[in-house]
């Protein structure tokens, strides 16, 4: 029999030992940040040295980018807006969070609420529209990251910041794009760079097509990442405030005549009639539309009146890209049955169709009337 301190002999002999960082270890310094190069003077004639070239630009071409990035460069404390970190916290931290604000029932709205079909989106006199543009940028020098979708202001009662509900997808697309995570989480190196640097934020876009209106978003009140809904809010002090839509609590019957309002980034043909310019040189209608029917979060079909969850409403025609976020009208009554979120396909035999959250998963987001929460973060 083998001596036991021979034996813990041989076994160490025949260990790996783990590698450790010693006096010879070479740390190498960490790379420097490139800088992009700005256009250098015409070469002379004659000379082989090669001249550097922009590869970024840091103007873009499109018109709306060029407003977006203009009212971020402006973006400040005065106007009590709050970086990309901060709202990527908040959007994590609370989710499912139940504000201590009401949201009014209006399934019924009166004349003076309903949503004006045929005075397209810009708001009358005293108003401020009543679709708005939610916009997510992000700069770092000669790079620039902008995402842009749909939303609606909410009548919340007792609120005293406007109150926009919006699609998540968007935002989750600007935390999760290259620059982003270069930026804000992943690069130590970036990290600790300043703010005249980079620049981040989102805005609520209202107003005219010739007088857009940049309302900094100073919070992400509460997030549904499941239904793909977040609510943002914006200071008072952020004036006109845009008008807000009725909602009513319950859902629309399949078959229900609805209104959806589409965005397109290119002036559509003479034969398409109804479009009318809309916030940063895009353009927007009231489309005509019908509620197919409801599924629930495993794809079975859902049944309004029972005990179903009706976790996803589903329309035609398709949604076009921009309409994300956008509210979803009850033709005769006038009021928010649902938000268009994209579209989907459950089966060949349908095809694709409008997809879109019920205007009850909006009021999830918010307490009871006559409810009042304590320890609400």
């Amino acid at each position: 029999m083998m001596h036991p301190i021979a034996r813990r002999a041989l076994l160490s002999s025949r260990s790996r030992p783990f590698a450790t960082v010693g006096p010879k270890t070479m740390l190498g310094n960490p790379p420097k940040i490139p800088v992009p190069l700005s256009p250098g003077p015409e070469p002379e004639s004659g000379s082989s040295e090669p001249q550097p070239q922009a590869q970024n630009p840091l103007v873009p071409t499109s018109i709306l980018n060029r407003h977006i990035l203009s009212a971020l460069s402006i973006a400040g404390p005065s106007l009590k807006g709050s970086s990309l970190p901060v709202l990527i916290e908040q959007y994590k931290e609370r989710h499912g969070r139940v504000l201590g604000e009401s949201l009014q029932y209006e399934s019924r709205p009166g004349e003076g609420r309903k949503v004006r079909f045929d005075q397209g989106v810009e708001g009358g006199e005293g108003e401020n529209g009543e679709v708005v543009m939610i916009a997510h940028a992000l700069r770092h020098r000669g790079e620039f990251k902008v995402t842009v979708c749909s939303g609606f202001a909410l009548n919340a009662q007792g609120s005293e910041e406007a109150l926009v509900v919006s699609c998540a997808h968007t935002f989750e697309e600007i935390r999760n794009s290259r620059l982003a995570t270069d930026l804000l989480t992943s690069n130590p190196f970036l990290q600790s760079l300043t703010d005249s640097e980079h620049q981040s934020g989102s805005f609520i876009i209202a107003g005219t097509p010739d007088a857009p209106i940049f309302h900094p978003v100073s919070s992400i009140a509460s997030a549904l990442h499941r239904s793909d809904l977040l609510v943002l809010s914006s200071p008072s002090t952020s004036s006109p405030r845009p008008r807000t839509l009725p909602v009513s609590p319950y859902p629309a019957q399949p078959g229900t005549s609805i209104r959806a309002h589409f965005v397109v980034d290119k002036k559509p043909t003479e034969d398409e009639e109804g479009w009318k310019p809309w916030i940063g040189g895009t353009w927007s209608k009231w489309v005509k539309g019908t509620v197919m029917e409801y599924r629930d979060f495993a794809g079975r079909e859902a049944v309004p009146g029972t005990y179903d969850s009706l976790s996803h409403l589903l329309f035609k025609p398709l949604p076009t890209p921009g309409s994300s976020g956008g509210p979803i009208i009850d033709e005769e009554s006038g009021a928010v049955v649902g938000v268009m979120l994209g579209s989907r396909m459950d089966n060949r035999i349908v095809g694709m169709r409008g997809w879109g959250a019920p205007s009850e998963t909006i009021f999830e987001m918010f307490s009871l009337p006559g409810l009042k929460l304590k320890n609400n973060l």
